[in-house]
Order: C-alpha cells, then structure tokens, then sequence
C-alpha cells in the first residue's frame, strides 16, 4: 500500500524525513537507482551544470529537440509554482500521479536507505524519463555537479555554465573550489562544454585531467551579432543570420552558444537539423529570467540571486530602461551575498519595498535593513505583514512609465506570480 496518495503529502514527508535537507554525495541515490531500474541505462543525455544560466541552457536544449521531433524528459529545480514544472516531457510538467506512482516505487526499493527532499525528485525524474520512453534527457543539477544527485548518470555531453560564488558552505569559498565540483559532471572522451569566458582554470585543468573533449566559448565555439540576428561558428561550421534567443539578456547568446555546440556534438545520436536550432532559439520559455509583465506600469520579474546574475539584470535594466525610475520589491535567502547584490543595484533603484517571506532561509527584515544601513541606503520601505503588501505599496508609489521590479529569490517570483498573474 501506498506510504501516500496525494503528492503534497509526499512531498511534506521528504521535506522532514531525511535529517539534512541538503546531503551531497552520491553512495545512497545511485544504490537505490540500481534497485529502482537495474536493466542498463542508455537515454542519451545532456547534463547542464554552473553558477547561473543552467535554465536557460534547458530551455534552449528543450526547445531544440523538441523541434526536431524527439521525445525530450527535462529535470530542472526548483520549481516557482508547482512540484511539477521540475519534471517535463515534452515541455509539460508530468501529473500528480505519476510523481506520486514514482515516490511509492522509490520508497518500495529504498530499504532502510534514506534520501532527501531533492534525491527523491532526481530519482523520480529518472524513473518517469524511462518509463515514458524518452528519447533524450536533459538534467540540471541542483548543486555544484560532482556529487549532486543527477550526477549518478553519465552524460552523453556536459555543459557548465558560467562560475561564480555561490553556496560557498557547500561548494567552497573560492571560484577554483567551485570550479572543481562543477567539473564533476565532465566524463572521459565525452564532450565537456564551457560557457564562460573566463573560468577557473580549476575547471578547465580538471576537464583536461579526466581526458574529456573540452570546448570552451572564445576557443572552440564563439558567436558574432549582426545587425539582424547572429552568427555561430566553430571550427568546422558556421550557422549565419541566427534569430535572436526568445530568452530576454546578452548572456542568452552565451546560453545559446553553449548549447548549439552540445547539439552539434552529439549530431551522431541525435540529429538535428537548422530549421529545428533556429525554432527552437525562438520557442524556449522561461518563468522569472527578465520576464516582463506590460502595464502602465510595467513589472520585471527576475530569480536572480548571486552578484553575477544580479549584474547581468543591472546590464538589461541600463539597455532596455536606461532612464526609468525603478521600484524593488527584494528579499534574499540569509545565505546568499547580499550586501554584493545591494553594492549593485543600489545606485540603480529608486525605492526599495522589503518582501518578508514564510521560509526559514530567508533573510529576516532585521538582518536586510542592516545591510541597507551598512551601504548608507535610505531609501528603504519596510515592516509589511507579507509579500502582497509590500508590492501592493510599491504599486501605489510607482507612477505610469516607472517600472516595479521583483528579484532576488526564485520563492519572492513565485509570491508574484501565486497571486497575482
């Protein structure tokens, strides 16, 4: 009999039933993955990796083959409004019952193995993928990559974003620390995609130490923006006149660089071909990556949450809203680097609402306006019962052609988006 029937009740039970929430390593989820499907695994798949942009990547990968006609399982975290958008086939979230058939078929073999909140979804993804006949995987990991759980699957290529500072109790205080766990998802004679310019060299010395088929944007792969659309080019082919990504930033032509190549690399397993690139550049959706919602005056949502995404909003919000008077409506998780974050948008924004949110990570209204107070930001609207009041204040300041701008959670977009899309 089922431990549970409905997937709410599954998922509070995970959320308590393994004694840390966040539990790296990969000796339990791969043993009970062998008892979960034991018959060998051979779903090619494309495992996405880095500090931020790993949504996109999957977007864009989703949308590509999707165009080209396969069956595509997309795992990604976390979630802004349902368990479900983590576990995709075909660009829809899977229903209840499958994530709820899954969990009693993982608890079933599990024996007295214990397994987090995010190990359980992993397996549940792979289980779903599998029995559904995918034809193509794409996994993004949770955190840092050589001992997340998605890590327990040998990718047919690998892609790490960018690398920055991040999750620094987990993953290490440095970007050659990071850079090393990041590369764990590289394997021997399997390609090893960088999309970033300038990684550690941690990185790239453990790709070459694993014997993988390293590619980094600016060496192996690079693209050029014309006046219409864009180039792409490695050493052996050009794609000229690219439509524009449908994801909204500069960096989305790196996201998008990164996966042509994976895409071009595994050509042999799956091919595709440019009609299928150029639609789905043009097809992928994001929830909360510059999503703007058009009004009179006008609301920019952003999940951004580490001074490298931050800056790259700062760059949007110079390009497309050079002049207009900005509004923010902010909350962070107590672990993340705030006063970095606020050292740069703090010249950029006009007023600031302070969201609370109900979430033991976040950072309390106490220990925000301490930071606002350290970098002399007076600005500062505060002491709302939740998050609904606080944008309801800065919609009441806000003048038409001013801008309302949500960032600096996933949890503080999913607020929004909850109540009031």
């Amino acid at each position: 009999m089922a431990r549970f029937q409905a997937l709410g009740d599954w998922l509070a039970w995970q959320e308590q039933f393994h004694p840390r929430p966040i539990d790296l390593g990969l000796d339990r989820v791969a043993g009970v993955y062998a008892s979960l499907d034991p018959k060998p695994d051979t779903i090619p798949t494309i495992t996405v990796a880095g500090t931020n942009g790993k949504g996109s990547c999957v977007a864009f990968l989703e949308a590509i083959y999707k165009a080209q006609g396969y069956r595509v399982g997309a795992y990604t975290s976390p979630h802004i409004l349902k368990y479900n958008e983590r576990i995709r086939i075909d660009g829809l979230p899977v229903a209840d019952d499958d994530i709820c058939a899954a969990f009693e078929r993982i608890d079933a073999v599990r024996g007295d193995t214990s397994l987090s909140y995010f190990e359980f979804g992993t397996l549940a993804a792979l289980d779903i993928f599998s029995r559904n006949d995918v034809e193509v995987r794409i996994l993004e990991v949770g955190l840092g990559g050589r001992l997340d759980a998605v890590n327990i699957v040998d990718p047919a290529a690998a892609i790490v974003t960018t690398i920055a500072i991040d999750h620094v109790d987990w993953l290490g205080h440095t970007e050659e620390a990071i850079g090393r766990e990041k590369a764990g998802i590289f394997r021997q004679a399997t390609p090893a995609i960088v999309g970033d310019r300038n990684p550690p060299n941690s990185l790239l010395q453990s790709a070459r130490d694993k014997q993988a088929e390293l590619m980094q944007i600016g060496q192996a792969f690079d693209y050029r923006k014309q006046a219409d659309g864009w180039d792409w080019f490695c050493d052996r082919l050009k794609l000229t006149d690219l439509p524009e990504p449908n994801l909204q930033g500069e960096h989305q032509f790196h996201n998008a660089s990164a996966v042509i190549m994976a895409v071009m690399c595994l050509q042999g397993r799956l091919p595709v071909d440019e009609q299928a690139i150029r639609q789905g550049l043009t097809t992928a959706r994001l929830q909360g990556r510059f999503q703007l919602i058009a009004g009179t005056t006008p609301i920019l949502l952003d999940v951004g949450h580490n001074p490298q995404a931050v800056q790259t909003l700062l760059d949007y919000l110079r390009e497309h809203f050079p002049s207009v008077k900005v509004h923010a409506v902010f909350a962070m998780m107590k672990d993340k680097d705030i006063p970095g974050v606020l050292a740069i948008m703090r010249e950029r924004v006009a007023q600031w609402y302070l969201a609370p949110l109900k979430n033991p990570r976040a950072a309390s209204e106490e220990l925000l306006t301490s930071y606002f107070r350290q970098q002399d930001v007076t600005s500062v609207n505060h002491g709302y019962a939740d998050f609904s009041a606080a944008f309801e204040d800065a919609r009441r300041h806000a003048l038409p052609g001013e801008l309302i701008l949500i960032f600096g959670s996933f949890f503080l977009v999913s607020e929004y988006l909850s109540h009031f899309s």
